[in-house]
Parts: structure tokens; C-alpha cells; sequence
């Protein structure tokens, strides 16, 4: 039933993904605030409606013959380049899905506080989700634009939500870099379309291998320019000095749909790296890919070494979404589809890991704080050594003298020490769990001369060793990282309170939690799809094709207007025949 409908409503099913959040969000906007509960009942029943499409969407396209698995939808029925154009593949239907995952979690725990501590929360996280939805689907960079000021605009609003001194600051921080961003963005865009004629990316592609030698600087010059855009949303170093104190300065919930935000700088790099520099670009072939290989590189040992130096569990996030983007940047360079197969399975296990950890911050602070929001980081103090830092006699005992250890761990604390020891798992990429899987395919593909000799592109060579080891170094002092965390939050806890969690709080966390369980549950038939998304994207021709060879949909045939005026005639009128000419009068003279 749902592959008839899903079929049948193809391709216009495309554009709901941006219209269902877009047409929400302008509902939500006519209602006062004394009305927040219906806001909440539409805001997570959209979202709920939009996961549904986003898995059917994903359905679909996987279930297409090819490995393109294509789907054009013309916005206005103009053919492509003239038209705006939605393209739907693999690669866009799982950031959908995943989108609508995150943000369906963000939202049910929202409603536990965070909805009710500023105004328009619903709307705008309704206008951020149409923003994110849009530049997953777009097939022209000045609509990827539009959907890129959207997604921001509604983000300025987020971050600010739930006032304070600290958002303020971090707030116009983070609006500061994102609008050189966007002035980046429109400079890089005008040179292209300069150079090529042309914004949709099917075209840019067909365009690019024949730029005159003349232009190829310009043209190039163009790209990098473009690509510094996406790099600072990517987190890139050294443009990545924003992200951690904008991101946790934001509430729990902002956070945690903010872990997709890097991923849209890195979809928008993947996407447009492997369509115009591709390997059949000419000249311009795989432009950049070294670059971008040795950035992800370095993105990746800042990542690692601030999680090593954070305090502050929202910092151990910021800098695990930091160090997340520099692996899939790093491994995006290398330009060949086995390993590219790799980080696509990666990059949801890592989003959501990062999620689970903005979310669990916020529980874990108030449990540390006594339910307070506020947060000492100044205490420092080992609750196990005494000020000459030796261990202390007798501490295991209470004030009655009976023994602290076995005694029945509160259900709460449970909960959230095993959701943080597989969260660890999963960020650190050790077994079982889906990071361990997702960085596995990655180093298998990058010391097999096996996979490398099938791929495109260039050998891993010294770049692909220190990739290993970055992979495997990171990982470790990720571990140590969070394994401190969890001692200081969870091992050293014997004199607080129970954790205060609610319902709607820990819903969310267990069911993103059992995404990365199902995806090591399932990986091989989901490193089947990302595997096909891969070669789709380094075959850039069957996207060229999909979009430039989509037809209009052709006007309905005009009936025959019947003729309202007089009847026809049968016969053939009498001809009357014409009156002789007067003679013309004479003006001859009489003769004498």
C-alpha cells in the first residue's frame, strides 16, 4: 500500500519534505502563545508526518533499478537549466530521514522546559527544518542560497532562545561569521555564473570541462571561494573557532539539531566536489581534493585535543561534531567510492551520537548542579581525594558506617550511564556499535590496494597512512575524554541526588540510541544503500542525465470552442447582378 501510494504521488511527494514544515510554521505563527499546547501538537505531529515521508522517500529511491536512483521533480515545469529543479537520490533521501529523526527527538524534549523559556520556538523549528530539507534537495546553487538563509535565519532565533548573557554573545558571534559566509557564498556564486553562464549543477557540470584555459584560474578561484562557505558551516579548522561556544550556549534541544548543521556544510562538499571536479571535469578534475583531504586532517587532531582539554560536557559535544566533520572531510578528498561508501555510513551514526550527547549534558548538569541550570566548572575537586589529594580513609563507608558499594543504583542513573557508556561507543568508534562499524569500512578501504585499485581517483599513498592513524589515535583520545567525564559524572556521584528525568526526556535519547543499534543491526543491507549512493555520486553523469533529460509535463490538449455565431448557410447565396455604369454626362458645345 505504501509503495503504491509513494509512486503514485511521485515525484511531487519531493517537494512536501519543504512545503509540510513551511506551511506549518506560517500556521503556528497566527497563533498566540497562550496556545502553546496546540503549537506543541503541531510541531511534533509535522515532524512525525515528515519522518514518514522521508521514509518514503528513502524507499523509493532505493528501491529504483540503477544505481543512480533518481528522482527530478520541475518546480516551476520548465526544463532544466531554465527552471528550479529538486533532485532526489540516495544520498539526499538519507539526509532527510536523518534530519527528520534528529529533529523529531529534538522536538518531544523540548517539551519537557525548553519550549516554554522564549517565544516562537515551534515556528522556528518548523523554518529550520524546511531550510534543511531544502538544501538536501536542491539541484541549483542560487536555491541552495535561499535554503541556506532560511536554515540560518531560523538558527539566529534558536540560539537565542532562552535569553541569558552567555547565548547574547556566542549569538552575535554566530551571526557574525555565518553572514561572511552567506557574503562568500553570493561573491563565489556571481563568479560562476559569470565564468559558466549558468547556477543549476547539472549544467555547471556539463559546463566546467570546457571553461577556456583563460578562465580555468577564475574558475577555480570561484570554487574556493564557494567552498570556504560550506567549510566554515563544515567546521573546518581553523573557521570552526565559532561552533563550540555557539553550540553550547544553546539549549539542549537547539544543540542537538544543531549537530546537523555541520552536516549540511558537508553533504553541500560532498555533493558539489564530486559533481563539478569530478574525474571526467577535464582540467579542473578532483580540484581541491588534497586540500580538503589535509584540512580534515588537521580538523580532526583540533577536534580530538579539545575534547581532551574540555571540562564542560556541551564543549566534549561541540568538539565531537568537530572532530565528526574532520573525518568525513578528510575521507571526502580522497575522491574514490569505496571509502566514500565508508564515511556515508558513518556520518548518521556520528550525528546522532552527537545529539544523544547535547541531550544527555543538559540532564547531567542539572544532576550535577542539583537541578540547578547553572554551572559551577570551577569545582574541580576529586570527591574521593581529600585536599592533599591522597585518598581518603573510609569513604566508601555512609554516616551510619555501611558500606556505599552494592547498593541498588537509582533507575534514572542507570539509564543514563548506559546511554553514555554506548554513546561513547559510538563516538570513539569502538565495537560494537555503529561508529566502530562506519570507521572500519573506512580503514579497510584505505590499506586495501585491492579497493583502491578499483576506485576513481588517486591512491591513498602517505595521505591515506596518516588518515589510519589519525582515525585511530582520535578515537583514543576521544575515550579518554569521555571515559573522564563519565567517572567525574557517574562513578563520583555517591552524594548527590537522584537524577531528576522525565518521560519526554529520556524517550527521545532511547529511541535515537536504538537508531544506532538498528544500524548495527541491519549494517549490511545499510552498507549496501550507502555503497550504491557512493557510486552514484562518483558517476556524475547519471545525475547529469536524470536532470537535464527531465521533460515538462506537457499542457493539457485545447478542446474546440464551437462557433456561437450565425448558422451556416446550406445553399449559396444569389448573385445579384451588378446596375450598368451611368453614362458620364457630355460637355460637348452645340455646333453654330
Amino acid at each position: 500500500m505504501l509503495d503504491w501510494l509513494t509512486t503514485s504521488l511521485m515525484p511531487h511527494l519531493i517537494l512536501a519534505p519543504i512545503l509540510l514544515p513551511m506551511f506549518t510554521a506560517a500556521v503556528m505563527l497566527l497563533l498566540r502563545e497562550e496556545h502553546l499546547r496546540l503549537k506543541v501538537v503541531l510541531n511534533i505531529a509535522s515532524t512525525a508526518i515528515g519522518l514518514c515521508i522521508a521514509v518514503a522517500l528513502l524507499q523509493w529511491s532505493d528501491d529504483q533499478a540503477g544505481p543512480s536512483a533518481m528522482g527530478v521533480y520541475l518546480a516551476a515545469n520548465w526544463k532544466a537549466p531554465f527552471g528550479i529543479v529538486l533532485a532526489l537520490d540516495r544520498l539526499s533521501a538519507m539526509m532527510l530521514v536523518l534530519t527528520y529523526c534528529v529533529a523529531l527527538a529534538a522536538g518531544m524534549f523540548s517539551i519537557a522546559r525548553w519550549h516554554k523559556a522564549g517565544v516562537h520556538f515551534h515556528p522556528l523549528f518548523q523554518f529550520q527544518l524546511m531550510g534543511l530539507s531544502g538544501a538536501f534537495l536542491t539541484a541549483d546553487l542560487f536555491n541552495l542560497f535561499v535554503f541556506f538563509e532560511i536554515m540560518l535565519a531560523a538558527s539566529y532565533g534558536l540560539l537565542l532562545h532562552g535569553s541569558g548573557r552567555l547565548r547574547v554573545q556566542s549569538g552575535l558571534h554566530y551571526i557574525a561569521i555565518n553572514l561572511a559566509a552567506s557574503s562568500l557564498f553570493l561573491v563565489g556564486v556571481s563568479m560562476l555564473y559569470g565564468i559558466t553562464g549558468t547556477l543549476n549543477m547539472a549544467d555547471l557540470a556539463q559546463a566546467i570541462p570546457h571553461v577556456s584555459p583563460a578562465d580555468r584560474g577564475l574558475l577555480h578561484t570561484a570554487a574556493a571561494i564557494l567552498a570556504i562557505a560550506f567549510l566554515i558551516k563544515a567546521a573546518i579548522w581553523p573557521l570552526n573557532f565559532w561552533l563550540v561556544p555557539a553550540y553550547s550556549a544553546a539549549s539542549a534541544p537547539v544543540g542537538a539539531l544543531f549537530a546537523l548543521m555541520t552536516k549540511v556544510g558537508v553533504y553541500t562538499i560532498l555533493r558539489l566536489w564530486t559533481l563539478l571536479f569530478s574525474s571526467e571535469a577535464g582540467d579542473s578534475a578532483l580540484f581541491g581534493g588534497q586540500w580538503l583531504t589535509v584540512m580534515g586532517m588537521v580538523t580532526m587532531a583540533y577536534g580530538a585535543f579539545g575534547m581532551l582539554g574540555a571540562q564542560r560536557l556541551t564543549y566534549l559535544a561541540g568538539y565531537a561534531a568537530i572532530l565528526s566533520s574532520g573525518t568525513l572531510l578528510a575521507a571526502t578528498g580522497f575522491g574514490q567510492n569505496m571509502l566514500t561508501a565508508g564515511l556515508l555510513y558513518y556520518l548518521p551514526s556520528s550525528t546522532l551520537a552527537v545529539a544523544i550527547l547535547f541531550m544527555l549534558a543538559d540532564i547531567m548538569d542539572r544532576w550535577r548542579n542539583d537541578g540547578s541550570s547553572a554551572n559551577d566548572f570551577d569545582d574541580e575537586d576529586a570527591p574521593f581525594l581529600n585536599p592533599e589529594l591522597v585518598p581518603t580513609k573510609s569513604l566508601n563507608l555512609d554516616e551510619h558506617e555501611e558500606v556505599l558499594i552494592g547498593r541498588v543504583i537509582p533507575a534514572a542513573a542507570a539509564f543514563l550511564g548506559i546511554v553514555f557508556i554506548m554513546c561513547t561507543l559510538v563516538v570513539t568508534g569502538l565495537p560494537p556499535l555503529s561508529g566502530f562499524i562506519g570507521k572500519f569500512a573506512m580503514l579497510t578501504n584505505l590499506v586495501n590496494p585491492v579497493g583502491l585499485g578499483q576506485s576513481a581517483g588517486y591512491q591513498a599513498g602517505n595521505l591515506g597512512w596518516v588518515l589510519v592513524a589519525l582515525l585511530i589515535t582520535t578515537g583514543l583520545f576521544a575515550l579518554i575524554a569521555l571515559t573522564r567525564a563519565g567517572i567525574r559524572h557517574f562513578w563520583a556521584t555517591h552524594d548527590r541526588a537522584k537524577p531528576e528525568l522525565r518521560v519526554l526526556e529520556g524517550a527521545p535519547i532511547a529511541g535515537l540510541m536504538a537508531l544506532c543499534v538498528a544500524l548495527t543491526m541491519h549494517a549490511h543491507a545499510v552498507m549496501e544503500f550507502t555503497q550504491n549512493a557512493a557510486n552514484a555520486l562518483h558517476t556524475p553523469s547519471t545525475y547529469i542525465l536524470a536532470v537535464m533529460q527531465q521533460d515538462p509535463v506537457p499542457n493539457p490538449p485545447k478542446e474546440p470552442k464551437p462557433d456561437t455565431a450565425a448558422p451556416a448557410q446550406t445553399e449559396a447565396p444569389a448573385t445579384v447582378p451588378e446596375p450598368p455604369a451611368a453614362p458620364l454626362p457630355t460637355t460637348e458645345k452645340a455646333a453654330p
